[in-house]
């Protein structure tokens, strides 16, 4: 499968273009078999730890519901459940659920948390999020892109408000490993950091894409995709008023969506929104949101990530 056998997923910065198709592939035929009532059996006798130290909606039952679709049992571990980093270190409950369990997913604040829980487990380990990436997340949008536009190579996806944040990190590696042109329209103070866009512009290299850094929303102009995320991520509620008034030009409204002239045209967000703030009642509701199906295809990606490196 592609070298997807025990291998955790921290980041997309670690798949190849190969892998994330063979992903995406996968996750579509896995996708056809529940719409057709065919559950399996792929991660019979699988056990998986899923540790919250963030709330979840869409990760903590996708991540159930895909392990339990395909026979696995998913323990869920909130973060006053388990003494992680507090009376026990990352290393030593690392150590302890890698011998009890045969995956572990992590959705917290610190990106190396979860590369301590691969590096110590010796079990594959999913990023369910972290403050740097997400890449369960852009995993499902790839796959939503490509079922309402019908290819990835050579699209136009733009990404609009706070372009330093986990989100915009992700999609820089993704758009750039599958060939997608990224325009992150975002204030300069939130651009995001150029040693990141400089290793992804070596992706779009290799894949013939581009990435382009701008605050001109003018730049939305023939976008296939528009997305957007939250203005004030978790943990950064004490800034939501200076972000607020930051961002209010990036907000994704009817003038907006008209800016970008392409009937065919979707948008995207990973929710939750805070409507009224990034994108308007309007659009999100408007026949170019697609939202929901991104939102159910997180299931579908996540069980074919376990499947492929649990199977």
């Amino acid at each position: 499968m592609f070298g997807l056998k025990g291998k955790s997923l921290l980041t997309l910065h670690d798949f190849s273009k190969e892998q994330i198709t063979y992903l995406l592939d996968l996750a579509s035929e896995l996708k056809s078999k529940k719409r057709m009532g065919i559950k399996g059996d792929l991660l019979k006798g699988k056990n998986i730890a899923l540790i919250f130290e963030k709330p979840s909606t869409r990760t903590r039952c996708a991540f159930t519901v895909a392990a339990v679709d395909e026979g696995a049992h998913p323990e869920y571990l909130g973060k006053n459940d388990i003494q992680l980093g507090y009376k026990e270190s990352v290393k030593d409950t690392a150590r302890v659920l890698g011998r009890m369990f045969d995956g572990i997913e992590f959705r917290g604040f610190s990106q190396a948390v979860v590369e301590d829980l691969a590096k110590y487990s010796g079990v594959p380990v999913y990023n369910g999020l972290t403050d740097m990436y997400h890449p369960t997340q852009i995993l499902a949008d790839l796959l939503t892109m490509r079922e309402h536009l019908g290819t990835l190579t050579g699209k136009k996806f733009v990404y609009i408000g706070d372009g330093r944040n986990n989100m915009a990190n992700s999609m820089l590696i993704g758009c750039s490993k599958m060939g997608i042109d990224l325009f992150i329209i975002a204030p300069k103070a939130l651009w995001p950091e150029q040693r990141h866009v400089t290793l992804c512009d070596d992706y779009a290299k290799e894949t013939g894409s581009k990435i382009v850094i701008t605050d001109d929303v003018s730049a939305v102009e023939g976008a296939d995709v528009i997305y957007t995320d939250v203005w004030c991520s978790m943990g950064e509620e004490s800034q939501a008023k200076e972000r607020v008034d930051m961002l209010k030009p990036y907000q994704v409204n009817s003038d907006l969506i008209a800016k970008a002239n392409n009937s065919k045209m979707i948008f995207m967000h990973c929710l939750p929104a805070v409507k009224g703030n990034e994108v308007t009642e309007e659009v999100f509701e408007s026949k170019c949101s697609v939202v929901f199906d991104e939102a159910e295809n997180r299931m579908h990606t996540i069980k074919a990530v376990m499947v492929a490196t649990l199977s």
